[in-house]
């Protein structure tokens, strides 16, 4: 199926995609007192621990930056943004899996499944980066006009994570073991990304070791916007840039010649 046409069927198909993540959001407090207010407590009391502990408590400052709250916007803009990939990354490795009598009983554009993952992803990142927003404004560190540089950072985060996504996703229909392998890389590739600490605290031969992980240039550039209040420097997302364009790509290439043996093989 072409592109087109393969846009074509997702519009179609446009209310069971946003029909689908209604429901999972409104499944998650189901039954609970609550309910959907914990999608405000749980991030809430996230950005209030990160703030108490690490600005008062630890006392921790990066080097060059003094303000109060410094380490803890670093360290916010670091944990929400790698949340946004791992769960679109986690959950889309497994996504046909997971849906696999959905796929058998119904016809229905299989593209369909990542996409209601990654919605389902930015519904949650929205509603705990919107609380984060709230932070900072009160806390007077917004960084400004700066802010909107997210917008093209964030979209490369997306594609990057969807067609990596899309990509284990289908592997591992064919290969169980490799979701294994990649939640046990995840947590490596959390440690391996300056996200808890600053990069001038490694030693010079790690730092050159940073350029090749993808996701430090990414969270890098979302920590300079958020705690300096500069635009990234772009050249340095451009090999991220390149690498979502050809994931995303590999990802539907992939999945379009794999899609009907995915049926036989769930």
């Amino acid at each position: 199926m072409r592109m087109p046409a393969l846009l074509a069927s997702v519009w179609r198909y446009r209310g069971f995609v946003l029909g689908s993540v209604r429901r999972e959001f409104q499944a998650k407090y189901r039954n609970s007192l609550l309910g959907a207010l914990w999608t405000v407590l749980n991030p809430l009391a996230m950005i209030i621990v990160y703030t108490v502990i690490f600005s008062q408590v630890m006392g921790s400052r990066l080097a060059g930056d003094g303000a109060p709250f410094a380490y803890s916007i670093y360290l916010c803009a670091g944990v929400l943004t790698w949340g946004l990939f791992a769960e679109i990354t986690s959950r889309s490795q497994s996504v046909f899996i997971e849906h696999a009598n959905l796929i058998k009983k119904l016809q229905f554009p299989r593209i369909c499944l990542p996409i209601i993952v990654v919605l389902n992803a930015l519904v949650n990142f929205g509603i705990i980066f919107g609380l984060f927003t709230a932070f900072l404004v009160l806390s007077g560190s917004f960084p400004g006009w700066a802010y909107l540089a997210l917008l093209p950072v964030l979209l490369m985060l997306v594609l990057f994570a969807i067609g990596l996504g899309m990509i284990l996703g289908v592997l591992n229909v064919f290969f169980r073991d490799v979701g294994q392998f990649f939640t046990i890389l995840l947590q490596f590739w959390f440690w391996f990304t300056p996200i808890v600490y600053p990069v001038a605290t490694l030693p010079a031969a790690v730092r050159d070791l940073l350029g090749w992980n993808p996701m430090a240039a990414v969270i890098g550039a979302c920590q300079t916007i958020l705690v300096h209040g500069q635009a990234p420097q772009w050249r340095s997302l451009l090999p991220i840039a390149v690498l979502a364009v050809l994931s995303c790509a590999l990802g539907l290439r992939l999945f379009r010649r794999r899609a009907g043996e995915m049926v036989d093989e769930l």
